[in-house]
């Protein structure tokens, strides 16, 4: 660890933006590598910036959201320092039969005016929901993914908002608000429950994404050692591996300082100098 980068953070509160527990996954690594003591917001609702299950709709990007929840922290706490998690679920951007979870965290210090922030995107979600009639089918859908160990919602339908339960947690009570549901409206559709205090899949995730942030914070500016020396541009241009034109493959991150501007450009950062012919739109039109 670098006690340059460390003394930034070191014995200063940082508050965590959350009203789902995320303080249990993210403060002990923040505490235990960069020093700090975690605050968290009393009564925070981060529900009015959205929700998952759509009643509320998230209207400003992942990383504005995060940077929304930071700012609001601090006010709530006094800290000049916050954390927000934006976790975003559907299909793999390049895997696109498979769902997964994309979680950003943001970091905000407000006294040295730096923003970290990360993103991890993860095919280890249990992300799904599906429409019902029949209780046997429910159940084996619930065990596919992974109930009662994670929870479930319950809506009239997937697009329905105005009757909803959310964090059911045991075969009972799935059970019974199943045959709730189905006796007023005819059938039921059952989904993933991805808020962080009900699904430990996402959990690990986040945990990946602290583990993260962590390196890009002691990623310090090679000029004058400002935290968070992080990407700034990321160049296309690879060159084929048979023919040498540029391809569409990343050829280098350009990294810069937030406050120095200081920029270093590092090629490769896939680890080869070469892109496969099959990714070439001149060998493989």
């Amino acid at each position: 660890m670098n006690a340059t980068i460390r003394q930034y953070f070191a014995g200063r509160k940082v508050a965590i933006a959350t009203m789902h527990g995320k303080d249990a996954i993210i403060g002990p690594i923040l505490k235990n590598e960069i020093g700090v003591e975690i605050v968290v917001p009393a009564n925070f609702d981060t529900d009015k910036y959205g929700t998952f299950s759509g009643e509320i709709e998230r209207i400003v990007d992942p990383v504005e959201a995060g940077r929304i929840k930071c700012i609001a922290a601090c006010e709530l706490t006094g800290c000049d320092v916050a954390i927000a998690s934006e976790g975003s679920f559907g299909p793999h951007p390049t895997m696109f039969f498979a769902s997964a979870d994309e979680e950003i965290l943001v970091l905000l210090d407000l006294k040295n005016n730096i923003e970290i922030k990360t993103r991890l995107i993860s095919t280890d979600t249990n992300f799904a929901g599906d429409t019902f009639t029949d209780w046997h089918d429910a159940k084996k859908f619930a065990a596919t993914v992974q109930f009662p160990s994670h929870a479930l919602i319950i809506r009239r339908s997937k697009s329905s908002n105005d009757d909803i339960i959310k964090g059911i947690s045991s075969w009972e009570m799935l059970q019974e608000k199943f045959e709730l549901f189905f006796s007023k409206y005819g059938a039921v559709f059952i989904e993933t429950d991805m808020r962080a205090m009900n699904n430990p899949s996402r959990q690990k995730i986040i945990q990946e994404a602290t583990h993260k942030l962590v390196q890009t914070i002691y990623n310090g500016c090679p000029n004058c050692m400002l935290p968070g020396f992080d990407v700034k541009v990321v160049r296309a241009g690879l060159p084929c591996k048979i023919c040498g034109s540029p391809t569409k493959s990343t050829y280098s991150y350009v990294y810069e300082c937030q406050r120095c501007e200081h920029r270093v450009e590092r090629k490769y950062p896939a680890g080869r100098a070469y892109e496969d012919p099959m990714y070439c739109d001149y060998c493989n039109p």
